[in-house]
């Protein structure tokens, strides 16, 4: 299997990031791993999409990054870059310099072959280049097939958990 091709969303690309959503919401994993369900999402109306890409795309403070396989998508990752004083998606205030990793699928024919990888590094590059120092994800505690791909690419957890709405979760944080 070739090494993955990874690169920012195109304004362009709803449609597409649209069902590479859907396809991670019917994954085993995807109720403990989403904060959304495939029926939330497929309810979406288009001009969701198309504005999701159009902010995925162009935004300072949050980035999608795909994997392609030829012309198959087969992983994607969001950077997210919190405004100092204002709350996370679990209400939680994250110090300046902090992105955060959100949102992460690798289909399950990639995986095992260095997709999460090639986008991590991607999203963390875009992350340092917008003066990050931290990169943090939140992980749920029964996903161990997650937390053990974090730990390989240099995540450490730090200790703090959080209950969300889909139970307990851990956070894994590295250094950019």
């Amino acid at each position: 299997m070739s090494d993955p091709h990874v690169r920012r969303v195109l304004a362009t690309d709803g449609d597409r990031l649209r069902n590479l959503r859907l396809e991670a919401l019917q994954d085993p994993a995807a109720g403990i791993a989403f904060l959304e369900s495939y029926d939330e999402a497929v309810g979406r109306p288009a001009g969701f999409w198309e504005a999701r890409a159009i902010g995925a795309a162009l935004s300072g403070s949050a980035a999608q990054f795909i994997a392609e396989a030829g012309p198959a998508w087969v992983g994607t990752l969001t950077i997210l870059i919190p405004e100092p004083s204002v709350p996370d998606h679990f209400g939680r205030v994250r110090e300046e310099g902090t992105a955060l990793a959100v949102a992460v699928y690798v289909s399950p024919s990639h995986r095992g072959h260095g997709v999460v990888d090639a986008l991590m590094a991607a999203g963390a590059e875009w992350a340092r280049h917008q003066g990050c120092d931290r990169l943090l994800l939140d992980v749920h505690q029964d996903n161990r097939r997650a937390q053990a791909a974090y730990r390989r690419i240099g995540f450490a957890p730090t200790g703090s958990t959080i209950d969300g709405q889909n139970g307990r979760e851990l956070e894994m944080a590295r250094p950019l």
